[in-house]
């Protein structure tokens, strides 16, 4: 019996050490795969997780939207363009989350589905890693940057700031892809109302070929004629690759992370 004991003693220590090892492990952090269902259909996204993240403070959090070139299904190829590779440079400038879904070939980020997964990759996000409903920003690149502007424009109560990047409101032809606020006369005004106060950073390459800068311009001056709060930057001579640049600006996370909604959406 005092042998059948000491077993039982020794095993119930043994627990006890793994248990307390485990309360100490190291958090998971850096790039992440994840996945989030929408219905029977899986989708793989990434999450980038700061090295000092811990689960006792609220975190601010940045969904990223691709662009068009990062198509797929491996929930990998958006991490490799656009914000990751500035996360890589500088990942003291990065004290979030950031949240990189990916859209699949022959979609555009405006469609339904898209979006819903967009958003439940945002969604879980928030809950798995504390994040903070009163800083959560939006940002993307090129197609990426129309789907910021569609997105924003029906979900508005969401973020606390948005940056699109070589982005618009009337996607080229070539797309096959319309905005519900296409249906108006003006789509861009129609996009700044929904949008109201919440500050705007917009970037776009003053010599891009692929999405005319126009579309940012007209942006710029739908939201200022609206009241909107809006800061515009366009690079003299910079082609459809404005994102380097955008996010590898010093100021950039520091103008992102210093917005917060006063009053967050119902999600919080």
């Amino acid at each position: 019996m005092a042998v059948k004991r000491n077993a039982v003693a020794l095993a119930l220590l043994f627990l006890g050490i793994l248990m307390v090892s485990d309360s100490f492990a190291k958090p998971e952090t850096g790039f992440l795969n994840r996945t989030v269902k929408i219905g029977k259909t899986a989708f793989r996204y990434q999450v980038y997780v700061p090295a000092e993240w811990n689960k006792g403070a609220r975190w601010p959090v940045v969904l990223f939207l691709h662009g068009a070139g990062e198509h797929g299904e491996d929930g990998l190829l958006q991490t490799q363009v656009g914000i990751g590779p500035a996360i890589r440079l500088h990942r003291e400038r990065f004290a979030c989350i950031v949240v990189m879904p990916q859209c699949r070939e022959s979609k555009w980020w405006a469609d339904p589905a898209m979006e819903a997964q967009a958003l439940a990759a945002l969604d879980q996000s928030l809950k798995e890693f504390k994040g903070d409903p009163s800083r959560v920003y939006l940002t993307g690149i090129s197609m990426g940057g129309y789907g910021t502007w569609s997105l924003a424009a029906k979900h508005p109560e969401r973020f606390a700031a948005l940056s699109p990047v070589c982005g618009g409101i009337r996607p080229p032809a070539r797309t096959g892809s319309t905005l519900a606020a296409e249906q108006s006369g003006d789509p861009y005004a129609a996009v700044a109302s929904k949008v109201g106060k919440t500050p705007v950073w917009i970037f776009h390459g003053g010599a891009d070929n692929v999405v005319p800068v126009t579309e940012s311009r007209k942006m710029n001056e739908a939201l200022i004629a609206a009241g909107g709060n809006v800061k515009y930057s366009e690079y003299e001579g910079v082609g459809h690759n404005s994102w380097d640049r955008a996010y590898a600006d010093p100021d950039f996370m520091k103008w992102i992370l210093a917005q917060r909604k006063v009053k967050p959406g119902p999600h919080s």
